[in-house]
């Protein structure tokens, strides 16, 4: 069994050993394969801490709150909704997305892996990185080898911009593990936007510093890094890596691209669009007042704001864009108690951002060249930890009767089915992939996808071969695991 600590102490022990690395390189042989790209972008929308699948887009025969009912009676507290696609539905509480469900695919047969005794923070290091922990290199993040392998889109934007994770809170260090670059070096690691609605805060000097001043102290800082000996601040690669990326941070300031990180500049009414009913657009811009937690609306508000900065930072020319609605210990998704109304809250949160998104991109011409990705670490159910056959120790209690109502809803965690959806970038528009079973276990029965297939489809979309791999500590290590991923064929128009 692996704990918190654990996983601390190997992600702690790979990172250093990384820092010691030299330049990896391309093997030749991963380039072989030529693959014609579907999408020149990648958007994931990560819902961090467990979506339930029969609560959202593979909905089951729905059991109404009574006091004293059998949670065996209980597969989805929602009841089912139709979309735009008919032998497609949803649950309540997603209308809007369900009107764009013709725009794209969903995939209801995501199968977690087996990790063994359920910890957030390694389904969530596997399912970014391919990668079940530990390792004994730091695995770079899925936007990470994107970004290494394409490029930039625009010199002065980042390739890879993480939008509405903080790291100061429950799990902050264990999420850190595997938000990075890894081996590939600093300059392809995110540009970490916790409060979308500050970004700009990310692209301008600090308050009251002149820009020779800013340029001084940049250059004095270059000059104290590059005089560091090699080891103290890692290998020769980790520091030239390092100091590039602090020249292209240094080059976005004063870039034009850096106009798209400012919310401020679009129309009010466009910003209403992206925001769950009743918050109010002109409080967005009191990031204090969420940090210290008196407003509680702007944190529900940050992933819309997440969702139209990425929309901009798309037009601006980002290569790889992940917005989340924040992993926080039994908060969000993280369903332990309450499990039926935190549902009703987080689809509030998304239903209208992601819609917005699709139609956005869609009306400017950028959505059949942007690949759009929902997901998560996992489902939920109300009786099974683990998976059918492969249970894990059960982490939360199920009252026999369900007595209040803060016991109705998906509290355990479900590994054997899950639901992504996909939009845009080349993939069929209203196709169902998958099928799970009606009753209890919910689990998939049909076209199973696991981790390594749906990561080489998302790269065979950006036309980079699964196999594609980079060699570090003389051996190579490949975007999906030992390169056998497989992309799912059957989901491109």
């Amino acid at each position: 069994m692996h704990t918190r600590r654990d996983f601390l102490r190997t992600a702690s022990a790979t990172t250093l050993a990384t820092l010691a690395c030299g330049a990896p390189r391309v093997l030749a042989e991963s380039v072989v394969e030529k693959i014609k790209p579907t999408a020149d972008r990648l958007i994931v929308l990560w819902m961090g801490g467990g979506m339930a699948h029969t609560e959202t887009f593979d909905p089951k025969r729905y059991a109404p709150f009574e006091p004293g009912m059998d949670p065996n009676s209980v597969l989805s507290t929602f009841p089912a909704i139709d979309t735009a696609v008919d032998h497609i539905k949803f649950s309540a509480g997603l209308e809007k997305m369900a009107a764009v469900m013709d725009r794209g695919a969903l995939i209801r047969s995501y199968t977690a892996g087996d990790l063994g005794f359920i910890l957030h923070s390694r389904h969530q290091f596997h399912w970014h990185t391919g990668y079940a922990p530990p390792q004994s290199v730091h695995c770079p993040h899925l936007g990470a080898f994107i970004s290494r392998t394409l490029g930039p889109l625009d010199p002065a934007m980042p390739a890879f911009i993480n939008i509405g994770q903080r790291f100061d809170l429950g799990e902050g260090e264990e999420l850190k593990s595997f938000t990075t670059s890894g081996f590939l070096g600093s300059e392809y690691g995110p540009f970490n936007i916790p409060y979308p609605q500050d970004a700009t805060a990310a692209v301008r000097p600090p308050p009251g510093m002149t820009p020779g001043r800013l340029e001084d102290r940049n250059k004095f800082y270059k000059k104290l890094l590059a005089a560091s000996p090699v080891g103290q601040v890692g290998s020769a690669y980790q520091k030239e890596s390092f100091l590039r990326s602090l020249d292209n941070a240094h080059r976005l300031l004063s870039s034009p691209a850096a106009k798209a990180f400012d919310l401020s500049l679009e129309p009010k009414e466009n910003v209403a669009k992206y925001l769950p009913p009743g918050v109010d657009p002109a409080k967005f811009n009191d990031v204090k007042q969420e940090r210290d937690g008196s407003y509680e609306k702007s944190v529900v508000g940050r992933f819309g704001m997440g969702c139209l900065l990425a929309r901009r930072l798309c037009e601006a020319g980002a290569r790889f864009i992940e917005v989340t609605t924040e992993y926080i210990p039994f908060l969000n998704w993280d369903t332990h108690e309450n499990g039926h109304e935190r549902m009703e809250a987080m689809k509030e949160t998304i239903d209208a951002p992601i819609a917005q998104l699709i139609r956005d991109l869609e009306e400017r011409g950028l959505l059949d060249r942007t690949l759009i990705v929902l997901a998560s670490e996992f489902s939920r159910d109300m009786m099974v930890e683990g998976k059918p056959g492969n249970e894990v120790r059960h982490q939360v209690r199920v009252p026999e009767r369900i007595s209040e109502e803060k016991h109705y809803g998906m509290h355990r965690h479900f590994t054997d089915a899950g639901c992504v959806l996909l939009w845009g970038g080349g993939v069929k528009r209203g196709h169902l992939h998958g099928l799970t079973a009606d009753e209890r276990p919910c689990k998939t029965i049909k076209d199973r996808v696991v981790i390594e297939d749906l990561h080489a489809t998302l790269y065979r979309a950006m036309g980079i071969s699964p196999k594609h791999s980079y060699v570090v500590e003389e051996r190579p290590f490949y975007v999906t695991k030992d390169g056998l991923g497989k992309p799912i064929e059957s989901l491109f128009a």
